[in-house]
């Protein structure tokens, strides 16, 4: 079974990939967290998680899912994490998670995907973007090749930076940037509602046909990606950049 966690489609995507090569079920983690039920699942097939990489670990709300879910008949999991770059030392807090869950954890791999974290960082033209992601197919139905045989992943070297990037860094991301409390939304702005029918944590309501945003944002750049308009902003960090949202301009 893959659980897919997926802001702006990358790890959506390749869990369509993937799929293409393991034949299973896909469950998107984003429908369930909108929901607000505990989930308790049955495979008989290894689990897949898929998700993006949050300043070098797995995103906390996906984290918290796996903690608040139960998973029932095959025991083995796998993880995948889309990323700009690298995962620095998410093994650690993964494989310490899934042992509490006792879940026998299958490994740990990194695909690379378009960055879309524009509150920071700049994502690509739509001409790069679709070269990045026509790279990570192989990679990724490699991976599930390994997946299919129920075989662990081959283990990565990480470094002492890893270890910083994936603790102290991470929680200092956490404090000062996953906030939403810097959205608005310039004279572009409709009130079409796509951004509150996106968000995965029902973190959105429409006043007056305008989007307000509370407090329970996770960074996840669904709505600022996908606003149709590119109606939305992040305080002065986001005006001018490319917006970018993995559909069929993509691919």
């Amino acid at each position: 079974m893959i659980l897919y966690f997926s802001g702006t489609g990358n790890s959506r995507y390749l869990s369509e990939v993937l799929n293409s090569e393991i034949k299973d079920e896909i469950i998107s983690i984003n429908d369930c967290l909108k929901t607000k039920k505990k989930y308790s699942f049955t495979s008989k097939k290894p689990y897949v998680i898929i998700c993006p990489t949050y300043a070098w670990q797995i995103p906390r709300i996906v984290e918290s899912f796996i903690k608040k879910t139960d998973f029932e008949g095959n025991k083995k999991i796998y993880f995948i994490l889309t990323c700009g770059g690298g995962i620095g030392n998410a093994k650690r807090y993964v494989k310490r998670l899934v042992q509490k869950k006792n879940l026998e954890f299958m490994g740990i791999k990194a695909v690379i995907m378009p960055e879309n974290f524009i509150t920071m960082f700049k994502a690509p033209e739509p001409s790069e973007g679709k070269k990045i992601i026509t790279r990570a197919i192989e990679p990724t139905l490699q991976l599930g090749k390994i997946i299919k045989k129920e075989m662990k992943f081959e283990k990565d070297k990480y470094h002492f930076g890893d270890i910083i990037s994936s603790s102290l860094i991470n929680k200092l991301f956490y404090a000062i940037f996953v906030k939403a409390d810097g959205f608005y939304v310039n004279k572009n702005c409709t009130g079409c509602g796509n951004c509150k029918k996106i968000c995965p944590l029902n973190n959105i309501e429409i006043s007056e046909e305008k989007p307000k945003w509370s407090s329970h944002c996770t960074q996840c750049m669904a709505c600022i990606g996908s606003c149709p308009m590119q109606a939305i902003e992040y305080k002065n960090k986001t005006q001018n950049k490319v917006r970018y949202y993995l559909n069929e301009h993509y691919e």
